[in-house]
């Protein structure tokens, strides 16, 4: 048996394959017990939550861009492309916390 390749994946580099696999790893969201913490080469804190395909093993940084984007997940919004796009989840807007919609 082949150990899992290991991969860190910001939102930045998102694809629609490990976005599917977060929503269906994590179909209420993720809780405290999901979240795995580690200290990059810098020394910054990376908070990450795991998803497991066949071959990989995706540690998945947490970011409000992320917990938005897995809330509002339609898979057919992504249908027109390839699984292993990055460049298909696109930034979610976003307001500032202090302003509301009237």
């Amino acid at each position: 048996m082949n150990p899992l390749k290991r991969v860190i994946v910001d939102f930045k580099k998102l694809t629609p394959e490990v976005l599917k696999l977060l929503v269906e790893t994590y179909p209420d969201g993720y809780g405290d017990n999901d979240i795995i913490s580690f200290k990059n080469s810098t020394g910054a804190k990376v908070e990450c939550v795991e998803v497991v395909t066949e071959d990989t093993k995706y540690l998945v940084k947490i970011s409000s861009k992320l917990v938005i984007t897995m809330a509002n997940y339609d898979e057919e919004d992504y249908a027109d492309f390839e699984e292993d796009d990055p460049n298909a989840v696109m930034d979610p807007d976003i307001l500032p916390p202090n302003d509301e919609e009237e």
